[in-house]
């Protein structure tokens, strides 16, 4: 089946706008994951922080909506879309994303550290809406209380965790991807999504850390190091995880050259580095970014 078919839009729409009703604001998604239309502001030379305003579609989680006559125009403007976001931290449900990876060698260690997390921090994931990916992750969806922020993370919380939060977005229910369709899990289509409990919220928004406004702390040069030690196959994963953890502290911009000059000598180019410098930063600003996913067309938890 092509994925680009009528069937197969015309379900992305129907899911989406089945979610927009529950008070989910969703966008279009390609098959790669990615929001399906295009930045209208992509031939601007300076940076663009337009989220919107300009009045035009295009800025990715910004363009989130539950009005079924916005949600049916923006599907208008991409007949691509194979699926459809859904935007995170946005009120009345305020998701929150829990992102489960399985590695390449098809391990669920994160549902391990997870299970560990939850006994150290004396919490429990309550019966709640759970996606399961084409790859076999999990994506476990949880709702936060007003008022609280929660950023995205990658791999923070332990390795294989990513966090969708303010800015981020998941994939919805029955989205189709290049790499297959993501699904509901057994027994979740009846659920809504639960909030989630105390002691993993006070984990998902850590106290904010102190800014470097000039050069970078001494530990910057641990990640360098890191990123330093990868052998091939590891590079860009290395990178991206220092990058990750840069910006979280708050010295990413200082420690960028520094990271992409590490990153050269272990074989990527400099406009790989850059690159997924660029997309560590923007997972962690808030910034638009991120996907997860579920099943079921026209019906939804």
């Amino acid at each position: 089946m092509a994925i680009t078919d009528r069937q197969t839009a015309t379900l992305a729409l129907a899911h989406a706008l089945s979610a927009a009703e529950h008070g989910l604001p969703v966008i279009p998604l390609s098959a790669t994951k990615l929001p399906a239309l295009r930045s209208p502001h992509h031939d601007e030379d300076l940076p663009v922080t337009c989220r919107g305003a300009c009045g035009l579609p295009g800025h990715g989680v910004h363009d989130a909506t539950t009005n079924p006559a916005a949600v049916r125009a923006l599907f208008a403007a991409a007949p691509w879309a194979t699926g459809y976001g859904i935007a995170c931290g946005r009120a009345p449900h305020h998701l929150i994303g829990v992102d489960l990876d399985i590695d390449a060698t098809g391990r669920n260690d994160s549902v391990v550290a997870l299970q560990q997390l939850a006994l150290h921090h004396l919490f429990t994931i309550p019966p709640t809406v759970t996606v399961i990916t084409p790859s076999g992750g999990r994506h476990i969806w949880l709702t936060g209380p007003p008022g609280v922020s929660v950023p995205n993370s990658a791999s923070r919380l332990a390795p294989g965790i990513d966090i969708r939060g303010a800015g981020g977005y998941l994939v919805g229910p029955g989205s189709v991807t290049t790499r297959g369709t993501y699904r509901l899990a057994p027994g979740a289509a009846d659920l809504s999504p639960a909030p989630c409990p105390r002691a993993l919220l006070r984990l998902l928004t850590p106290p904010a850390r102190p800014h470097h406004p000039s050069g970078r702390p001494h530990h910057g040069q641990g990640l360098v190091r890191f990123v330093l030690a990868a052998h091939e196959g590891q590079r860009n994963t290395r990178l991206f995880w220092a990058a990750c953890r840069a910006y979280e502290h708050g010295f990413g911009d200082a420690l960028a050259d520094a990271l992409t000059d590490a990153a050269v000598r272990t074989g990527l180019t400099e406009r790989e580095a850059r690159a997924t410098i660029a997309s560590a930063a923007r997972l962690t600003s808030g910034r638009p970014m991120g996907p997860e996913d579920v099943e079921r067309p026209g019906r939804f938890p």
